[in-house]
């Protein structure tokens, strides 16, 4: 193991301060948390706009504080480029290890060569950075059964199993640089082809195919845009029954674009819409009889395996894993530990979520 750098501690609650200063718009390059072992952590996270990724950072700092280790966290604001420069001052900075959710899966290959030199492991945490050698470690949620879930979910609602239809069915999938997006398509497409074939489901822009429907960066506004499209161009008097959303700032957008069209008024009820991550203002939609569903992935247990996994590095151990074989990353087979997702709607969210601490009842009125 590396010579430990003692040097790099600083004040106290640098990331509160942080993530304090970015839900009010400002600018951060990021935050540390000095400890007394002498090991410093790096931690990449995609960007300060999505609250999951807020609670991903603060979980992972936390943890690691709590095992003695000191840690520097970024965000790279949704630039690939940024992120890259980010990586770039860590390993100059010295870290002794760098977890990493990739914003291009594909863009970090020359950074972390840099990385592999200086002899610094490095865990890809909840996207799999592909096409490199130099990833040690994977950590992340049982990507399919995401898809899967959400799919059961549109199944069950729309009683396809007991021989109701058709139904118009829209379909929307995550970024096309994220190594996860195919993962969450296949899991719900594998539920939903068999009634896309027998004609139970019926894609009226027959925009079917992943190419087609990915949305760059996961962002809201531009599945608003794509939604109100589909709407002009393939509905006219028809309406929409299911919305497959991976995520929920894509399912907000897909709403803001359904009630601009009139649904959720009158004779145009609201489709039933899936989303991903349990997002507070996903939740209180959900709460409000809008968006249907979330997929619940308690990040805080995410951050957990990744500090425990840099724990095991830091002390010459081997990472406790749950998978060897299932994700290959173009370069090699990178050894991961999966956790799995809860499927969340208005019936379950309070005895998941609030009683599992995750929200409180305040937080949700």
């Amino acid at each position: 193991m590396r010579n430990r750098r003692a040097a790099l501690a600083t004040l106290a609650g640098v990331v509160s301060l942080a993530l304090t200063l970015s839900a009010c718009g400002q600018d951060s390059k990021g935050s540390s948390e000095g400890s007394s072992n002498g090991s410093t952590v790096g931690i990449a996270m995609p960007t300060q706009a999505s609250e999951r990724w807020l609670t991903d950072g603060k979980s992972v700092v936390d943890d690691l504080k709590q095992k003695g280790y000191a840690t520097k966290l970024v965000y790279g604001k949704d630039d690939p480029k940024t992120q890259v420069s980010q990586i770039e001052d860590l390993i100059k900075q010295g870290v002794d290890a760098l977890i990493i959710a990739a914003i291009d899966n594909k863009s970090l290959n020359g950074v972390l060569k840099q990385a592999a030199a200086a002899k610094i492991p490095v865990i890809s945490y909840d996207r799999l950075i592909l096409g490199t050698e130099n990833v040690d470690y994977y950590v992340s949620f049982d990507n399919e059964q995401v898809g899967r879930l959400q799919a059961h979910y549109i199944i069950e609602e729309l009683g396809l199993e007991d021989g109701k239809g058709p139904f118009n069915i829209e379909l929307f999938a995550g970024s096309p640089d994220d190594n996860n997006t195919k993962y969450f398509f296949d899991g719900a497409m594998h539920l939903l082809q068999p009634y896309l074939d027998s004609k139970k489901l019926v894609v009226r822009s027959d925009q079917t195919g992943l190419n087609d429907v990915t949305t760059l960066r996961w962002d809201g506004p531009t599945a608003e845009k794509r939604m109100k499209g589909i709407l002009a161009e393939s509905y006219g008097n028809r309406t929409v029954d299911a919305v497959l959303s991976p995520y929920d700032g894509i399912s907000l957008g897909v709403l803001s674009a359904l009630k601009a069209d009139g649904y959720g008024s009158g004779s145009k009820p609201l489709p039933v819409i899936t989303g991903q991550d349990a997002e507070l203002p996903s939740v209180k939609s959900i709460i409000a009889g809008q968006q249907s569903q979330t997929v619940y992935k308690d990040v805080r247990l995410l951050a957990g395996v990744a500090a425990e996994m840099v724990d095991a590095i830091f002390k010459d151990k081997t990472p406790r894993v749950n998978s060897r074989r299932a994700y290959n990353n173009g370069a090699k087979y990178v050894p991961a530990f999966l956790l799995q997702p809860t499927s969340v709607d208005k019936k379950n969210l309070d005895y998941v979520l609030v009683a599992g601490g995750y929200y409180t009842a305040d937080e949700l009125k």
